[in-house]
């Protein structure tokens, strides 16, 4: 009976057995999308967040890691890491960027991804990670295994969009900050936390 509905993207669908090393992820956008969308996270339908106000457009493939939530350790960790005082994360499941060297025309999709390295952002004082990871099997991206196999211009768009794509033109108040790229064994650090912050979040709960 349980097979005739839908598992809920977030808390339906397991991370991966060889999770940090392979994580199944959900793809919310493509760059391709003039509109960004995201999971509601009551029913677990992808939604209409807002369109695209600007020219900023997704550099590579973006979802979230099932299972996983941004909260107090995650929050520890950005804050030892970077000296900045963090008192919590955003609150989200743990954000995650795929390189593919494929055209895949749309989200709402499960796949699996190769964590290589990260962004250490911090969004109006909560740690908002985002892990940068390659497609499984893809024929240009996927020997990479660590952040210093990709290349700097593909780093820095992805800065680009991340501290961009919140803001109005001409209103000088930006929310975000990178602090650091890291490498894969940090990578690996921030999901292994993610993971502890869902269970304490939510093994009372689902």
């Amino acid at each position: 009976m349980s097979n005739k509905f839908k598992a809920h993207p977030w808390h339906g669908i397991a991370i991966g057995e060889e999770a940090p090393q392979v994580v199944t992820t959900f793809i919310e956008i493509v760059p391709t999308d003039t509109v960004k969308y995201e999971i509601d996270k009551e029913s677990g339908y992808l939604k209409i967040d807002r369109p695209q106000k600007y020219s900023n457009v997704v550099p590579a493939l973006y979802g979230f890691i099932p299972q996983t939530y941004c909260d107090v350790k995650i929050a520890e960790y950005a804050a030892q890491k970077s000296g900045k005082a963090v008192p919590k994360g955003d609150g989200d499941p743990l954000d995650i960027c795929v390189l593919s060297e494929r055209t895949i025309t749309h989200g709402d999709i499960l796949l699996q991804a190769i964590p290589i390295g990260g962004l250490r952002m911090i969004d109006k004082g909560e740690a908002d990670d985002k892990i940068i990871a390659v497609l499984k099997g893809d024929e240009v991206y996927g020997s990479w295994k660590d952040i210093s196999d990709c290349a700097e211009t593909i780093v820095n768009r992805l800065k680009h969009y991340f501290l961009t794509y919140k803001n109005i033109p001409g209103s000088g108040n930006p929310t975000c900050e990178i602090t650091h790229v890291y490498n894969r064994q940090e990578a690996y650090e921030v999901i292994n936390r993610s993971r502890e912050d869902y269970r304490n979040k939510f093994q009372q709960t689902l």
